[in-house]
């Protein structure tokens, strides 16, 4: 039996988010992003017309849940600070009960030896700076900048771990290519305005970080998804998974980590003329204010082949305009989701990391198992055998294992998620966590096996 240990501190835990876990509750004093407008405005296109109030009432179970992480072997846990909890207008007076809620939290979880990460923007903007445009319009970057330097000022000599934004590439897709989030828009040269403002808005928050002299570090978190061709050997193929991961992966990543925006992302934009608006000192700050750590989500990966059909997604330009999608005949399957199951893709994305990008300080921040229908597998004591997760797991840290032996620099594993939670437009459709939640019952949380199983691997630092 091989025995697969981890290096001294790994750090062992979950992600989440606030808009995904709080709630909303009468008194919060919140105002209203997105979500909460979103719904109200067609509450059909929620799974089950389960709305953003319903999240799993973290803001009001808090302490029993960190109890409950520290039962699940966490040492670790990420979450998100709600830019419109926090400044309910986007910009202006801060909300006090919200910053009494945050700092209980943080409180809390280090009282229970679970250090926290905290990310800033997690798809949830403030309704008020959407109705000015959202990330298309520069003054959002201000805004942002205003909300980051105020939970740096409030939270940030306990919290030492913070990031800039999670998945920044999905609000682009989402609200302004493929319409999976509000406003959807399908307008390329908005995506790529959007992409450019998250951009600016992470180096600036970052160079403010680093003034403050807090102590800690500073990242982004990136869902980055191996671009692989169909044919290794066939150059229209590589092609085209390379421009696929330019737009997709690299879009973000080379900013965040090298300062720069890919040269041939740049050329492609510039042929369609779709470059963004550039203003003076711009890429000065994006060149000089890097990342100290990258998150990286991995869920599944991307198979591209060259450009066969002719069908046109949108009038104007879209990247699927340069590449195909590609079924791999015999994939493995998560069949609730519908992603491809490619354990080895960790692996790949950290030797890509070591080898082009100066082997980062990284932490796999999310990897996980959408399953439905798993509330129905309770088991009559109240508890979910989920061994498909453990495996899920238990195979991804493998692939990390190897990549750490040959010289990877990742610190951390953080599953998707701690206990089941709101997943925007899917609501609940698939339980992601290591603890249950019965929505139907105020919320009832139960471990799963998976939480057990993840509490001795923490404290063992690995597993046979």
């Amino acid at each position: 039996m091989m025995k697969y240990e981890f290096p001294e501190g790994f750090w062992w835990g979950s992600a989440a988010s606030g808009p995904q876990t709080e709630g909303v509750f009468e008194g919060d004093n919140k105002g209203d992003n997105i979500w909460d407008h979103w719904y109200r405005e067609e509450p059909e296109k929620f799974f089950n017309q389960v709305g953003p109030e319903k999240t799993s009432y973290f803001y009001e179970k808090y302490k029993e849940d960190i109890q409950l992480m520290k039962e699940t072997g966490h040492t670790t846990f990420r979450t998100s600070i709600q830019w419109s909890r926090l400044i309910p207008n986007g910009t202006g007076e801060v909300n006090q009960k919200a910053v009494e809620f945050y700092n209980d939290v943080i409180n809390e979880l280090l009282a229970n030896d679970i250090e926290p990460f905290i990310n800033l923007y997690h798809f949830d903007m403030p309704m008020k700076l959407q109705e000015k445009g959202g990330w298309v319009n520069r003054e959002t970057v201000d805004a942002y900048v205003e909300f980051a330097e105020k939970c740096f000022e409030l939270f940030g000599d306990r919290v030492k771990k913070w990031f800039t934004h999670n998945e920044p590439i999905v609000p682009v897709e989402g609200g302004y290519l493929y319409q999976f989030h509000y406003p959807n828009e399908v307008n390329m040269k908005k995506a790529v305005q959007v992409a450019y403002h998250e951009v600016l808005s992470s180096a600036k928050a970052i160079k403010v970080y680093h003034e403050m002299n807090l102590g800690g570090e500073i990242g982004i978190i990136l869902n980055l998804t191996p671009s692989y061709p169909r044919d290794e050997s066939n150059p229209e193929d590589v092609k085209a998974a390379q421009l696929a991961d330019a737009f997709f992966n690299r879009s973000f990543l080379d900013p965040s980590v090298k300062g720069e925006f890919p040269t041939d992302l740049v050329e492609l934009l510039k042929e369609i003329d779709h470059l963004p608006v550039i203003e003076e000192g711009d890429l000065e700050t994006i060149k000089n204010n890097t990342v100290d750590l990258l998150g990286v989500n991995y869920y599944q990966p991307r198979r591209i082949k060259a450009k066969e059909s002719s069908e046109k997604l949108a009038d104007g330009p879209m990247p699927d305009d340069y590449f195909d999608n590609y079924i791999k005949p015999d994939r493995k399957m998560n069949p609730y989701r519908g992603w491809e199951i490619y354990e080895k893709g960790v692996y790949d994305i950290l030797t890509n990391l070591r080898e082009n990008y100066g082997n980062i300080r990284c932490y796999i921040s999310e990897n996980g198992m959408g399953v439905e229908g798993e509330e129905s597998y309770i088991n009559p004591d109240g508890s979910i055998e989920d061994d498909y997760r453990i495996e899920f797991v238990k195979d991804h840290l493998t692939f990390m294992h190897q990549a750490i032996q040959e010289g990877s620099n990742v610190l951390g594993y953080h599953m998707w998620t701690c206990m089941d939670n709101w997943s925007w437009t899917n609501a609940y459709k698939n339980r992601y966590g290591f603890i249950a939640v019965d929505i139907e019952n105020e919320g009832k949380r139960t471990v799963k096996k998976s939480g057990r199983w993840f509490k001795e691997v923490s404290d063992a630092n690995g597993f046979d």
